[in-house]
């Protein structure tokens, strides 16, 4: 991958995107359109995520954030809430090894406190494992909204006021 990475820079990397943002929308009306049940339609969604990481990285994208569940999917029905965590869990197993393999640094933003103790560890192995890797930064976002997004800002503020 490293030199398809060279290999995109020499081609013009004015034309590469520094940061590119994804937000994961409509896997359930594609899966539906298809007479498949919201299910697929997310387990599709983790197949082009990884195409799309892939082919990020190949380009020299230096940043992806991807928005993969935002605090207001909490509404869901509760089975599809199960189904889409239980997804993370796996597609985080069979994805960060070779995520690893590429230099890859994963991270996550979001409340993922809220995500459950079983995602939670899988979160922290997955940014653990790949903390060294200086090829291309993945942030995923999970539990993640603009109203959690304001909260962590003023917390930060109210505590760097605090320290002076």
């Amino acid at each position: 991958m490293n030199d398809d990475v060279e290999n995109a820079k020499k081609a013009g990397s004015q034309q590469v995107p520094n940061h590119i943002a994804v937000i994961m929308d409509g896997n359930g009306r594609w899966a539906r359109a298809r007479g498949l049940p919201r299910h697929a339609g997310h387990r599709a969604g983790v197949k082009s995520v990884r195409e799309t990481v892939e082919t990020a990285a190949k380009r020299g994208v230096s940043y992806l954030t991807v928005f993969a569940f935002s605090s207001e999917n909490w509404r869901r029905p509760a089975d599809e809430v199960s189904n889409l965590m239980g997804l993370f869990i796996e597609a985080l197993q069979r994805e960060v090894d070779d995520l690893h393999r590429n230099n890859v640094r994963v991270r996550f933003i979001g409340a993922r406190d809220e995500l459950g103790t079983e995602l939670e560890c899988r979160i922290e192995a997955a940014e653990d494992k790949t903390r060294n890797n200086d090829g291309l930064n993945l942030f995923v976002a999970a539990a993640y909204g603009g109203r959690w997004d304001i909260v962590q800002a003023a917390q930060s503020l109210a505590t760097r006021a605090g320290n002076g």
